[in-house]
């Protein structure tokens, strides 16, 4: 998953950071509301974990127009603020959940499945396509009887390419999907995690398939 996090105060950001990385995410990193306009304007992410008080305004402002712009991505609001009325507030400017400070990792993790789950209509973390069955949190696919242990950026790009199977990726767009602004990534990289993938998939009857001149797909055999 890539992750964009609004978050001003510098520790609690390097720890939530890396959290989410050694979980093997993708997540960068905006301490007030125009980085994180900015970032949201120019990538796709999966979910954001948005701060309210900012030093150049209020999260809630960029929640609205995160809203207004029509944009989907779930948000999960890290607020200090434990009153009903604040909490009611921010569901009723299109949060899909809140974690009030300080709070444990362990929950934060937990809320983002709770919160990814529900935006994908499912109740569990497996993932299924054809015969193939994805575990995200094992960091497994399975086929046929067969079971592989998938690395870090191989999990992260079934992930992409389950999340819309069918829908063509193009490698500048993989490049923007696996690695941070503040991680080298190359098309070269992508075409070595494709060729990965492609391997574990042998005998799964699912398979990425090469679109000429666009990138590549999932799809079923």
């Amino acid at each position: 998953m890539r992750f964009l996090l609004v978050e001003d105060n510098e520790s609690l950001a390097k720890a939530i950071l890396d959290r989410l990385r050694l979980d093997g995410h993708v997540a960068d990193h905006a301490p007030d509301v125009s980085t994180a306009s900015a970032f949201s304007g120019t990538t796709d992410y999966d979910l954001i974990l948005l701060d309210i008080m900012l030093p150049d305004g209020d999260g809630r402002s960029f929640l609205k127009a995160h809203r207004e712009n029509r944009k989907e991505t779930p948000v999960i609001v890290l607020t200090a603020r434990s009153e009903v009325s604040d909490r009611v507030g921010m569901l009723d400017l299109g949060a899909d959940d809140y974690i009030t400070k300080p709070f444990d990792f362990s929950e934060l993790e937990a809320r983002c499945r709770a919160v990814l789950r529900r935006r994908g209509g499912g109740s569990s973390n497996l993932r299924r396509f054809g015969n193939l069955q994805f575990d995200p949190m094992a960091g497994t696919l399975s086929a046929g009887g067969r079971t592989v242990a998938l690395r870090n950026r191989e999990l992260r790009l079934l992930e992409v390419f389950l999340n819309a199977p069918e829908r063509i990726f193009s490698k500048p767009n993989l490049v923007d999907r696996l690695f941070s602004y503040d991680e080298e990534g190359s098309e070269n990289a992508i075409e070595v995690y494709v060729a990965r993938l492609r391997k574990h998939l042998a005998g799964s009857g699912v398979q990425i398939t090469t679109v000429r001149g666009l990138g590549y797909r999932l799809s079923l055999e």
